[in-house]
């Protein structure tokens, strides 16, 4: 989650001309459709499936290796940042998805979306689900946001696993430069142009998801997608919030501004816990959220097991649900 706008370098004139770094669709549109599958479309919805904790904490260890490895961090125009696009991208293709890359310049460095769409459904109903890929230059950034990235990447993999083929078109993408002020998702929703955007009926931001002290915030903007998320976890008998603490400050931002619904999740940062959150949802009054927020700290040790996997499942849900 990037700093608010008095605690951040501007980036004015920071986007160049995109280019295509990879082969695929352009970013913003969808593949032909696959053939209609052969069930019967008149049998019941298919349920999401549960999304193994044990994969999104493993593309973790893979971030952190990553981030290890490139100075300590992941950050936009570094080497870490590239790697950590390289591994993501490689699990989608293997999977079968039609990836591309979307390149832009910020502060003088070449940056990078990545988005990846799933064959079949409608491509005129885009369900999409997003995450930024880049930490700040200070840490490797697992919690912020190595987490919603892991967990986004684990809910495409599920798809493919299991042959998923919604009425709707799925896509996924993950995001660069979203700590110098969400300049890879803007840049991403300027370039569908007004056709491009008017196809995608809902996108789902995913930007902190594990933090240690973790509450369970819900966007409050697109009605149905707020509802989905509430019933998710009020299967589970987890009380929610409504997210105020990022908003306008994740990529979100851009596809509202540009009036494409949108939803999301966030387990909390440099806000603190109240008595009333911690009697709801354990956890220590008085402390942040996330204590290691934009810090060296933020480790895989600065992760919440029980936040991470309830927030991945209700991903998959919410993505299931919304593209039938």
């Amino acid at each position: 989650m990037k700093l608010p706008r008095s605690g951040r370098a501007l980036t004015a004139g920071a986007v160049a001309v995109a280019t295509l770094i990879t082969g695929g669709s352009m970013a913003g549109a969808a593949p032909a459709p696959a053939p209609a599958p052969t069930a019967d479309p008149a049998s019941a919805a298919v349920a999401a499936p549960d999304i193994p904790v044990a994969n999104v904490k493993a593309h973790l260890t893979q971030l952190q290796s990553i981030a290890t490895a490139n100075g300590g961090n992941r950050a936009h125009g570094r080497p870490g940042y590239q790697a950590s696009l390289n591994y993501v991208k490689a699990k989608l293709d293997a999977a079968g998805f039609t990836t591309t890359v979307q390149r832009f310049t910020a502060s003088g460095r070449t940056g990078y979306n990545l988005i990846a769409d799933w064959p079949g459904g409608d491509a005129n109903q885009v369900v999409m689900a997003g995450s930024h890929l880049d930490s700040v230059s200070s840490g490797p950034g697992i919690n912020d946001n190595a987490s919603g990235s892991a967990a986004v990447l684990e809910t495409a993999l599920a798809v493919a696993r299991s042959g998923h083929q919604p009425t709707k078109h799925l896509r996924f993408a993950w995001w660069g430069a979203e700590e110098l002020g969400l300049v890879g998702s803007r840049y991403y929703v300027n370039s569908l142009g007004s056709t491009g955007r008017a196809k995608i009926s809902g996108y789902l931001n995913f930007d902190m998801i594990g933090s240690p002290n973790p509450g369970y915030f819900v966007y409050d903007d697109d009605p149905t997608i707020e509802k989905t998320f509430k019933d998710y976890f009020a299967g589970l008998g987890v009380s929610t919030e409504i997210e105020t603490e990022g908003d306008g400050r994740s990529d979100h931002a851009p596809f509202k501004n540009a009036g494409v619904p949108v939803g999301g999740l966030f387990s909390g940062a440099d806000y603190r816990k109240t008595s009333a959150q911690a009697a709801k949802w354990g956890g220590t009054a008085g402390q942040p959220f996330d204590r290691c927020y934009h810090s060296s700290c933020d480790t895989t040790a600065n992760i919440n097991d029980t936040a991470l996997n309830r927030n991945s499942d209700a991903i998959a849900y919410a993505m299931w649900e919304l593209s039938q």
